[in-house]
């Protein structure tokens, strides 16, 4: 079983105590990417990225001192760098070693600059959306820049049984395609609001990390395991024609 989730703008730069980390797997692509960025004032960024003059600034400078191999001590573990709904609930910090070995094995997060990400993959700070239209090497956006790369990293490391457990953002799942995965699950969190039932984005976002926590502490071996789960007062609902599983509150 393989989870996708997204990053986070949020990061949690504080040291970590974690002695183990692997390396990033698309650094040349990373380090292109980089180097575009490099190039840009503080003022095309703000408008590059929809942010605030001391984001831009922020980032501008961590752009500019990006390199690999990385010399910094401001390096982390991705899962431990991203903060923000979704890792709160994940709660890695509290995991056991084991739970963290299998995170590392079945969990990965979508990454506009770093392609696909292990959990113990050792990354720099940085902000970038994949929805970002960077016009790079002749290509319009990030997805195009992406191409199946991202896809054709997760088809090898995945076995043929692998159901992958879709919990990313609609911005982040986009860059892979799902279509060439023989199962692929995506969770939906849904909650009772003003006689509807409709997704509400910050509690869904809590929803995907308390439920890639279920699949680390439960360990499914079979699809209709995970309909098991009941984290923050969810209950399975109906699995859909195109693989949607509802979780109704």
């Amino acid at each position: 079983m393989k989870i996708i989730i997204s990053p986070a703008k949020k990061l949690n730069e504080n040291p970590c105590d974690i002695n183990t980390s692997t390396s990033i797997s698309f650094h040349n692509e990373s380090q292109t990417i980089v180097n575009e960025l490099k190039d840009y004032s503080t003022d095309k960024l703000i408008s590059l990225m929809n942010v605030s003059p001391n984001i831009a600034n922020l980032n501008n400078q961590r752009f500019n001192n990006w390199e690999y191999p990385f010399q910094t001590s401001s390096t982390k573990p991705a899962v431990f760098m991203f903060d923000g709904a979704v890792y709160n609930e994940l709660a890695v910090q509290t995991l056991e070693a084991s739970d963290l070995n299998y995170l590392q094995e079945n969990l990965r997060i979508i990454s506009g600059l770093y392609g696909l990400l292990k959990p113990l993959d050792e990354i720099m700070p940085y902000r970038l959306e994949m929805g970002t239209n960077l016009k790079i090497n002749g290509y319009k956006n990030l997805y195009e820049f992406w191409g199946n790369k991202i896809t054709d990293q997760l088809l090898n490391e995945c076995n043929k049984e692998d159901v992958i457990v879709n919990l990313a953002s609609n911005e982040y799942s986009k860059a892979i395609n799902l279509n060439s995965f023989d199962n692929v699950l995506t969770p939906v969190f849904k909650d009772f609001k003003n006689g509807k039932s409709k997704v509400i984005s910050f509690f869904a976002k809590k929803a995907r990390g308390s439920f890639a926590r279920f699949i680390v502490e439960k360990r499914p071996s079979k699809v209709e395991d995970l309909f098991n789960f009941d984290g923050l007062g969810y209950q399975f609902s109906e699995i859909t024609s195109n693989n949607e599983v509802i979780f109704n509150r």
